[in-house]
C-alpha cells in the first residue's frame, strides 16, 4: 500500500501488471494546532484519508500507492507560532509538480495530490501544481476546501471555526490517538471563530484573529468514532477525484 515500503523490483513487478496504478500524495503542513493536536495533523489527515480510499479504489479495478508524504506548505496564518515552518508557494508548487511527474515517468496512471491544510495559499499552490503540458488530465487535486466535498463534513467544517477543532481531533482520534494530548484536549472550551469569514475579512493571521492557542471549534467534543466518519467521507473524495480524473483522460 506504501510506495516507500516497497523494492524497487516490486514497484517495477506491480507497474508492469495487468492494473492500472495510480500514487496518492498526501500533502499538508507543520504547524500548530492547539496545545493537544501534533504539529503534523494536516499530513495526518492526508495520510489516513488515503489509507482507507486504497480499499475502494481496489474494488474499482485501480491499485493504488500511498506515496511518501509532502510535510510542509504555506502556513503564513500561523505565523508567530512555535511550530510553524512555512515555504513559499512558487516552491510548493514547483516541488509537488516535479514529484508528480517523476512518479508519472516511472509508469504511474495517474497522481493525486491529496491536501488537507486548507489555507488559500497553500491550496492555490498544490492546485497550481496540478497544471501543465505533462500533467493535464493526469494529475488530479483532491481537497475538501471545494463546495462540492465541503458539505459532505461535519457541520464544525462547514461553519468554519475547524482549525484544530472538534473535525480535525476527531480524525486524529481515529488516526493516531496517542497523539492527542488528552488532558490538554478535556480542558479546552470551544470557540467559535471562522477562518473563513475572518479570511474573506482580510484578517490573515491566527493571532489577529484571536486564536491565541491556534485552535477554534469544540476540540473537546470529539470522538474516535466521528473522525472515522469523516475520513470515510475524505476517502470517498479521493476516490471519486481519481476516477473522474482518470476517465477524463482517456476519453477522446
Amino acid at each position: 500500500m506504501r510506495l516507500g515500503d516497497l523494492s524497487s523490483p516490486a514497484l517495477a513487478a506491480l507497474i508492469g501488471g495487468p492494473r492500472p496504478v495510480v500514487a496518492l500524495v498526501p500533502v499538508g503542513s507543520t504547524e500548530p494546532h492547539g496545545p493537544h493536536l501534533p504539529l503534523a495533523t494536516d499530513v495526518i489527515i492526508s495520510d489516513a484519508a488515503c489509507a482507507r480510499a486504497v480499499a475502494a479504489l481496489d474494488g474499482a479495478g485501480v491499485s493504488a500507492l500511498i506515496a511518501p508524504a509532502v510535510p510542509y506548505g504555506v502556513t503564513e496564518c500561523a505565523a508567530g507560532f512555535a511550530g510553524a515552518v512555512s515555504v513559499p508557494a512558487a516552491v510548493l508548487t514547483a516541488y509537488l509538480a516535479a514529484v508528480a511527474e517523476g512518479l508519472l515517468a516511472q509508469g504511474f496512471v495517474h497522481v493525486c495530490l491529496v491536501n488537507n491544510h486548507l489555507e488559500p495559499a497553500h491550496d492555490a499552490a498544490v492546485r497550481a501544481a496540478a497544471t501543465g503540458d505533462r500533467r493535464d488530465r493526469r494529475v488530479s487535486v483532491a481537497c475538501p476546501l471545494t463546495r462540492r466535498w465541503a458539505r459532505t463534513l461535519s457541520d464544525e467544517f462547514k461553519s468554519g471555526a475547524c482549525h484544530a477543532g472538534r473535525y480535525e481531533t476527531a480524525i486524529v482520534l481515529a488516526a493516531t490517538p496517542a497523539l492527542v494530548d488528552e488532558a490538554a484536549r478535556a480542558a479546552l472550551p470551544a470557540i467559535s471563530i471562522s477562518l473563513s469569514e475572518q479570511l474573506q475579512a482580510g484578517v490573515t493571521t491566527f493571532a489577529a484573529m484571536g486564536m491565541d492557542r491556534a485552535y477554534t471549534g469544540a476540540p473537546a467534543a470529539a470522538t474516535a468514532g466521528e473522525g472515522e466518519v469523516q475520513l470515510a467521507r475524505l476517502a470517498e473524495m479521493i476516490v471519486a477525484e481519481v476516477c473522474e480524473a482518470m476517465a477524463r483522460a482517456s476519453a477522446p
